[in-house]
């Protein structure tokens, strides 16, 4: 065999369900040999930008690596959006590219040549800037030993992006039968081992835990990324401790849990804030604790001097990294919080009412409102209506995730995932259609601004015969920026017509501008055999940041962004 088809067989040794991408350059050997394995499909969106946020999701939801395979200049521009949330989303992701080499070629003023020679592009500089690792192998036994190794970094330690970047012949030639050195078997070569805490540091937390009067644990997105929920719950049962969430951490516990307080944060829920204020010992789990997270630092939000701090990371330099841990407990997620749960255990008497309380916090009158144009809380409360176990709703960047952090109350684990990661626009559309290719009923809700950017998911969506729901909070603005401060030139939109947009693309779409109409429609989205676009006209008025701003947040002055 070639060397591209010897590259699909690892591909499919690994159980790689799905290829995004875009063929073109010497990526298309793989594409061609991909014709010929009906167990991988290939999921060909309208560009590298949408292929790359759906093998980034994929990656989230999975735990396995999602594939972005195209062309080298496309894979390190467009094609970056979903390579730097994944990085700083921890998603396992592997990007198979090229260097669009020309052969001989290539030194005579180079035309798309992305291998870093005089007068190219220089792609493994672009790629190294956001990939955990890449490789950039000139042989046949490179090529395929790089791609069993990029699927093994992706996996490893903390979850993220990895590439290889094919060169020439090191993808056409033939694979040699006996390799020098060996390229050996495709599973046992990316295998990888959990590593978990020693025995003293959870001897230390346990001790932490069970000192605790109002222990709260923090539980951010490596929850997700070790698969780690039942343990969450174990952990806060054992030690009866409140859980609050950041960002990317929503719903890796159920909302509507006895123990779930909400979301922390400069735009998170204050009764979650004021909870995680409250404790005399925090156990912080797969949470980088970045400046959202934080309340920017807010001297009076968490406090090292007066609390006791564990914090348990898959990596060690991320212990501790933003506030100093008392403890740190190092290793995945799931195997840290099962080795408290077995270890002990202590009653407080104080998180159940504690947590009931801040509950509050996902309903205001708003919610209920009749009001026209409609209300952010109001159409976040229809969503909500909708969202069971079997549901995956994915969020855009701007003020649609805040309305829906704080007022879409999750039901389940797994039910919610953010662009929180980079944040980038753009990223729910894309999201939606890989979640209901998994199999889920999907709801991708974002402003007009950063549904009108990949809106030809909707297309996607129909090719591969899913049918997402999209939920566009349209105020014909660029809101978040806007409210920030409106004279800001290219803050205001035309009123595009997304129902017309849908339909063209394939889909069904209806514009809402009633608010008894949202759960009716949203019911029928969910039971539509072809993608549906909901064009939901929102009231302009209310201030997202004024609204949701934290204390702690109006502490530090407000607007950081």
């Amino acid at each position: 065999m070639n060397t591209a088809e010897r590259v699909v067989e690892t591909l499919s040794a690994l159980g790689t369900e799905y290829v995004f991408g875009y063929p073109g350059g010497r990526v298309i050997e793989v594409f061609e040999t991909l014709a010929d394995h009906d167990e991988i499909q290939v999921v060909r969106p309208r560009d590298e930008r949408e292929a790359s946020v759906m093998a980034e999701s994929y990656g989230r939801m999975t735990g396995q690596p999602g594939v972005l395979a195209g062309q080298g200049p496309w894979v390190g521009s467009l094609g970056n959006m979903g390579q730097m949330e994944a990085r700083l989303a921890s998603s396992p992701m592997v990007a198979i590219t090229e260097a669009s080499e020309r052969g001989d070629y290539s030194t005579l003023a180079p035309y798309q040549q992305s291998r870093g020679d005089y007068g190219g592009l220089a792609l493994p500089k672009i790629l190294d800037g956001v990939t955990k690792e890449w490789w950039f192998p000139r042989s046949p036994t490179e090529t395929v030993r790089s791609t069993q190794l990029a699927f093994k970094h992706a996996t490893a330690g903390r979850p993220g992006p990895t590439a290889v970047i094919l060169d020439g012949d090191a993808v056409s030639e033939e694979f040699p039968e006996d390799a020098i050195p060996p390229v050996w078997d495709d599973e046992r070569q990316v295998e990888n081992w959990q590593a978990q805490p020693t025995d003293d540091d959870v001897a230390d937390a346990v001790e932490a835990l069970e000192a605790a009067e109002r222990p709260v644990v923090i539980a951010g997105n490596g929850v997700h990324a070790a698969d780690a929920y039942d343990e969450l719950q174990a952990v806060a049962d054992a030690y009866d401790a409140v859980v609050a969430t950041s960002y990317l951490g929503k719903s890796t516990i159920p909302e509507t849990h006895e123990r779930a307080s909400g979301v922390i944060g400069s735009f998170g829920h204050e009764g979650a804030n004021q909870v995680v204020s409250e404790a005399d010992t925090l156990l912080v789990v797969g949470c980088r604790m970045n400046p959202m997270d934080t309340n920017w630092q807010a001297a009076s939000f968490i406090r090292p001097d007066e609390q006791t701090i564990v914090h348990a990371d898959i990596d060690t330099r991320n212990a501790g990294w933003v506030y100093p841990a008392d403890v740190g407990l190092i290793g995945d997620a799931a195997e840290s919080l099962a080795a408290l749960a077995d270890a002990g255990g202590s009653e407080t008497g104080w998180a159940l009412d504690r947590a009931a309380e801040a509950r509050e916090d996902f309903s205001v009158p708003e919610c209920e409102s009749d009001d026209t144009p409609i209300m952010p809380q109001r159409a976040c409360k229809a969503i909500e209506s909708v969202v069971d176990s079997d549901t995956v709703v994915t969020a855009d960047s701007g003020n649609n995730r805040f309305w829906l952090l704080n007022y879409l109350q999750t039901p389940d684990t797994e039910t919610y995932y953010g662009s929180g990661g980079v944040g980038g626009m753009g990223w729910a559309a894309p999201a939606a259609v890989t979640a209901a290719l998994l199999g889920k009923d999907a709801i991708g809700v974002a402003g007009d601004g950063g549904f009108t950017m990949t809106m030809t998911a909707v297309e996607t969506a129909v090719d591969h015969g899913v049918a997402p729901t999209f939920v566009v909070l349209n105020d014909t603005s660029l809101g978040m920026v806007r409210q920030m401060d409106d004279s800001i030139p290219g803050v205001e939109f035309h009123d595009t017509d997304f129902v017309q947009a849908a339909e063209a693309l394939g889909g069904e779409g209806h514009r809402i501008t009633d608010p008894d109409d949202l759960e009716p429609r949203l019911e029928a989205a969910r039971a539509n055999d072809v993608p549906t676009v909901l064009d939901v006209r929102i009231d302009r008025g209310p201030d997202m940041a004024e609204t949701l701003q934290s204390s702690f947040y109006a502490e530090v002055g407000g607007l950081h962004e």
